[in-house]
């Protein structure tokens, strides 16, 4: 008989009753270094006080009220938000996908009310993650994720990602938006260049397309700036966050400028969920520690540090570590054993970490993470080489990539 939990996922056989900071414990004492994080998610680690306080003073008082009524909680959330970034509007949702879904709304209605109702097309990346919606699976591209679903959702087209000329040439009086993550997660953890985003930021301005900007796991501090894209010094028309906005608590948000808010009129959007007491509550908490003084200069510290052990390790491990990807506390090491075999080898000596595509392991902290820490995760890591070595007998082939 199928489990009452439909069998989506291909779930670890580990559960957890307890966490704090960087770390998880299972109901039978087993402790973990949480390098996971909720997928990038638990940006201010497990049980936070700030967070546990927020949540549990406003449970307390009132949690849900709709969108019909007045919510301060997220008036504050979406002022701090507009204060510390590129926007002047916020829209609040519930996750990465929704977040993504109105960011395309968004790009479409504002070319509507310019006066461009044809322009409806969304020029999106090869190797892009955008969501399971069946809009954003089609945003998506992927062939495997898309399988099973019926046709894909007209209006979004792929290019190759970091080709400034291959987005030239895809541009036509019917493109509304380009739209891509800054930092490329789920396939691999791939980098956008500053001269790349600079270049397409240039090219959005002379062609009136607009740039969208999807930050659900690279924003929100995991970079060391609120947001990766500020590394390029340039300013999209709108961005999506999600993840780590609410430390774990659900919350999804699109920020966006003056011109294209004004193009969202009432009943134009809307959410039942999105933006209540609680979860901007959570994201309150989030944004007290993320926007504390210095708290992102030591983001950037303790990233620097796992670069410089992480490359040494690679360094001594070729036949397990290929390369290190990333910026900030995003990421990625291409494995030479497949990917998976990694995690599990990391998993056995009480390192958790998500893998990704082209072979990767991902490693995605809280940013609250600590110096020992970070050296302790990559000891870790050196335990599971040594594991792997062992089981391989030193032979190991590299894995064919997508």
């Amino acid at each position: 008989m199928i489990s009452a939990l439909m069998p989506t996922y291909k779930r670890a056989d580990l559960a957890f009753e307890r966490g704090e900071g960087s770390w998880l414990q299972t109901s039978d004492g087993r402790r973990f270094l949480d390098f996971a994080a909720g997928i990038a998610t638990c940006s201010i680690g497990h049980a936070h006080p700030k967070m546990v306080e927020a949540i549990s003073t406003q449970a307390a008082k009132v949690m849900h009220v709709s969108n019909l009524f007045q919510i301060p909680q997220a008036e504050k959330l979406a002022r701090r938000l507009v204060e510390n970034s590129f926007a002047d509007s916020v829209f609040f949702c519930n996750s990465g996908a929704e977040a993504n879904e109105g960011m395309v709304k968004m790009a479409r209605r504002a070319q509507m009310m310019a006066g461009h109702p044809e322009r409806t097309d969304i020029i999106c990346m090869d190797g892009a993650f955008h969501g399971r919606t069946l809009a954003m699976l089609s945003a998506t591209g992927n062939p495997k994720y898309l399988e099973g679903f019926g046709e894909p959702v007209k209006g979004f087209l792929h290019v190759p990602f970091n080709d400034i000329e291959a987005i030239k040439a895809a541009i036509t009086p019917n493109t509304a938006a380009v739209m891509l993550e800054p930092i490329q997660g789920e396939s691999g953890i791939k980098v956008a260049s500053p001269e790349y985003l600079r270049a397409l930021r240039a090219l959005c301005d002379e062609t009136g397309v607009l740039l969208a900007l999807d930050e659900v796991q690279c924003g929100v501090g995991r970079t060391g700036r609120l947001f990766a894209h500020e590394w390029a010094d340039i300013k999209p028309d709108i961005v999506s966050t999600a993840k780590g906005l609410g430390g774990g608590f659900p919350i999804g948000a699109i920020l966006t400028t003056e011109t294209i808010a004004k193009s969202m009129t009432p009943g134009t959007h809307g959410t039942t969920f999105g933006g209540n007491p609680l979860a901007c509550a959570a994201g309150n908490a989030v944004l007290d520690v993320i926007l504390a003084p210095g708290f992102l200069d030591q983001v950037c510290t303790r990233a620097a540090l796992l670069d410089e052990l992480l490359d040494s390790l690679v360094a001594d491990a070729p036949d397990v570590f290929a390369q290190r990807r990333g910026l900030g506390l995003l990421i990625g090491l291409r494995c030479v054993p497949a990917v998976g075999d990694v995690q599990g080898a990391a998993q056995d000596v009480g390192l958790l970490c998500v893998t990704a595509g082209d072979n990767v392991l991902r490693l995605v902290p809280p940013l609250t993470v600590s110096e020992e820490e970070c050296r302790k995760a990559v000891a870790l890591l050196a335990q599971a080489v040594s594991t792997l070595r062992k089981n391989h007998n030193n032979k190991t082939v590299l894995e064919p990539t997508a």
